[in-house]
């Protein structure tokens, strides 16, 4: 399995979410990436599992999910379809 990325080291700090994503330290405003996580409790916040693949954080306790590609703001195109006589 191909490892997207390295996430490291989650917390929350009043309305922030703090994290290490392959090896440098991260700050998103909560308002900004989820609704959800804002409003949640510490209990819902802290609860969380990240992806095998380093693809994505999922909250169980909240049904969220992040991706990481998402926060930093990568886009990717659709893959073109090859076609076929």
């Amino acid at each position: 399995m191909k490892k997207h990325h390295s996430i490291e080291n989650i917390t929350f700090e009043n309305d922030r979410m703090i994290l290490t994503i392959d090896g440098t330290r991260r700050m998103f405003p909560l308002k900004a990436i989820s609704p959800l996580l804002e409003k949640a409790s510490e209990k819902e916040r802290i609860t969380l599992e990240i992806s095998p693949s380093g693809y994505g954080i999922h909250w169980p306790l909240l049904d969220e999910d992040l991706s990481i590609d998402g926060l930093l703001g990568i886009a990717h195109s659709p893959s073109q379809q090859r076609k076929t006589a």
